[in-house]
């Protein structure tokens, strides 16, 4: 071999590496074990509509991915423009009045309420009551989450 077949495989061979390495310096997130997550533990985050408090956000050993946050709206806030994304999505109420999209209708949950929203549906909520608004909001990925067609 001449010295230039020798500095071209040798320059091949380090740009082949560079995604290998990039590979192998990604740290994947653990997976979640069971847990106890105290409310009065967890950071609150003001937001231009009220505040946010993030649970989690990880793989557990059946998820790809499991996300928990609670939002909580003030007066008349909504929390995003309608959108929609591959993961399905539960909302529980846990105080006040909110008025969700839901298959292309308004309606209204209070307290207690449960609404799931199916993968790619356009959705959001807003506070339609006298006081703030507070729900958590549930979010999974599966294998099949990324096969959804929107």
């Amino acid at each position: 071999m001449t010295r230039r077949e020798i500095y071209l495989v040798a320059i091949t061979a380090l740009i082949m590496c560079i995604p290998m390495a990039m590979i192998a310096g990604y740290k994947q997130q653990a997976e979640m074990p069971s847990a106890v997550f105290d409310w009065n533990d967890i950071k609150v985050t003001k937001t231009k509509t009220g505040e946010k408090r993030q649970f989690f956000d990880s793989p557990t050993k059946t998820l790809n991915n499991l996300e928990c946050h609670v939002s909580t709206l003030n007066v008349g806030e909504i929390a995003h423009p309608p959108h929609q994304h591959p993961e399905e999505e539960l909302t529980i109420v846990k105080e006040g009045t909110v008025e969700v999209l839901v298959n292309g209708e308004l309606k209204r949950a209070g307290a207690g309420s449960v609404i799931f929203q199916a993968a790619n549906t356009l959705h959001n909520i807003k506070n339609v009551g006298a006081g703030t608004a507070t729900y958590y909001a549930l979010k999974w990925r599966t294998d099949k989450t990324e096969k959804v067609v929107k």
